[in-house]
């Protein structure tokens, strides 16, 4: 019998329904030496928000599959796992929709200042009406500027295009003439997309190309009344860089889900600033998406082991091997 191990904690049901096709054996995932010494004999692996390094591969001759529980894969050295043979699989379909979702609560949050203001109210100074001190800035008939327009940055499009009457521009490696039919997208250079947007949307994954694809240059070349959302990956933009933008007023705000260290720690100066709106790495983090997620990446192992995976493959030239 097949042997799956687990490093997440998964759904009742995906447990259940991953033990029909193979033993399934749990392990913390905090325990590397023992996730470790797990992959040894497995035949695969389901997971998320850990490194899995070629170090920790070695001596598992039998691992054919790693299955994440995400859309991001920059946990794995790709090329190391092609060059092995096992097939990486993930999930960036089920979360399209939530991760939306939440990029658009951050541009709402940020420009109109919602957790600034609750904490406001929170603490007792709401004493008497309020004045353009407690001001924020419109987000609707904005333009928004999307870098990398996939299937996230399109939802972020249609909801800004179709319920916002918001102007779309992005940049992005090959044309989205859906994008650009449905919503008026319009394809620009990142130099344009900065120097013209209201808002600046990143929806990268995190390769060598994006890391700090965004840093003091490009702050600078932003209005200074531009607000930056971040939900990708905290390393496409450059944190210091960035602190120093928000601090000196060279951009507006910032509303960031992700962070160039995760947790963030609790004595980074973005904590400490009004116009700066921080979650958790929420993302995808409703009850439905996360459990979607699970499962379909319990079905892509299992399809995987059995040979007849055919989406949601990160690594294609594996199947050529």
């Amino acid at each position: 019998m097949k042997k799956i191990v687990a490093y997440k904690p998964l759904p009742d049901d995906v447990l259940a329904y991953l033990r029909q096709h193979a033993e399934v054996v749990q392990v913390d995932a905090t325990q590397h030496e023992a996730l470790a010494a797990a992959l040894k004999d497995a035949d695969g692996a389901i997971g998320s928000s850990v490194k899995i390094t070629p170090r920790m591969l070695e001596g598992a001759t039998k691992l054919k599959a790693l299955s994440t529980v995400s859309v991001g894969f920059d946990q794995f050295d790709v090329a190391d796992l092609t060059r092995r043979g096992i097939v990486l699989a993930h999930t960036p379909d089920v979360l399209t929709e939530s991760t939306a979702d939440t990029v658009f609560s951050l541009m709402l949050a940020s420009a109109r200042r919602v957790v600034e203001l609750a904490d406001w109210v929170r603490a007792g100074q709401w004493r008497s009406g309020i004045g353009p001190a407690h001001y924020g800035v419109d987000v609707q008939g904005k333009m928004l500027g999307i870098v990398g327009l996939g299937r996230i940055g399109g939802a972020v499009a249609r909801r800004a295009a179709l319920g916002f009457n918001m102007k779309v521009q992005y940049t992005n490696r090959s044309p989205n003439l859906q994008a650009e039919q449905a919503y008026g997208a319009r394809r620009v250079e990142l130099g344009e997309l900065l120097a013209t947007s209201d808002f600046v949307c990143l929806q990268v994954p995190l390769t060598p190309e994006t890391r700090h694809l965004i840093g003091a240059d490009q702050l600078r070349a932003m209005k200074k009344s531009a607000i930056l959302i971040n939900a990708s990956r905290g390393a496409t933009v450059d944190e210091a860089a960035l602190i120093e933008a928000l601090q000196s007023g060279t951009i507006h705000a910032a509303g960031l889900d992700v962070f160039e260290t995760e947790p963030l720690a609790a004595d980074s100066p973005l904590l400490k600033m009004p116009n700066v709106v921080a979650l958790p790495h929420i993302g995808s983090a409703t009850h439905e998406t996360r459990h979607a997620m699970a499962r379909n990446a319990a079905e892509n192992l299992v399809a995987a082991l059995d040979g007849t995976l055919t989406t949601h493959i990160v690594n294609r030239d594996v199947l050529h091997k």
